[in-house]
């Protein structure tokens, strides 16, 4: 776990637990334009996946909270599904804090790599993905994934996969 803060509260990050399952869907709804899911696949979240998960409180407040897991296929990669930050947590460098908490956990100890989907014009997710490859010495590259009339039946737009990778810095 750990801390850092603002002027006034620390803001700190921790191992979700199931009973923030319900606190991160009213979060997402806070965070738009996040897809929300299902309470139950936020619980899901918050409880199977939690060890390559991180949660962000300040006062008490769930303020940041990314949803992540380790594909079968894939064990040396951890696939960022979701990064949610509260205006309350915006400013301060949480989102890339929260990146490099869960590639620090044990649970990632195998892991040389970060992949996550996006859409074209998130320009703060590309801008925080390419940051985080900076800081962990790594290339990025990325593809067309899921394609909007294809994968998404023209009702949400294309989403590019990042593949950030190997590693050549510790978090």
């Amino acid at each position: 776990m750990t801390s850092e803060g603002s002027n006034t509260t620390a803001i700190t990050l921790r191992t979700p637990a199931k009973d923030d399952g319900f606190r991160l869907h009213q979060l997402v709804a806070e965070c738009p334009p996040l897809d929300a899911n299902s309470i139950y696949c936020n619980l899901l979240q918050c409880s199977h996946f939690a060890d390559t998960g991180v949660a962000a409180e300040k006062d008490g407040d769930l303020v940041g909270f990314i949803s992540g897991y380790i594909p079968p296929q894939k064990s040396e990669t951890v696939f960022v599904w979701q990064v949610a930050v509260h205006e309350k947590g915006r400013g301060q460098g949480l989102a890339k804090r929260m990146l490099k908490e869960i590639v620090s956990r044990a649970a990632c100890k195998n892991v040389t790599h970060m992949e996550t989907t996006i859409t074209a014009d998130n320009e703060a997710s590309w801008a925080l993905f390419r940051s985080f490859a900076r800081d962990m010495g790594a290339e990025l590259e990325h593809h067309e994934h899921f394609e909007k009339d294809t994968h998404f039946g023209g009702k949400h737009d294309s989403e590019f996969l990042l593949r950030i990778g190997p590693f050549t810095k510790k978090p």
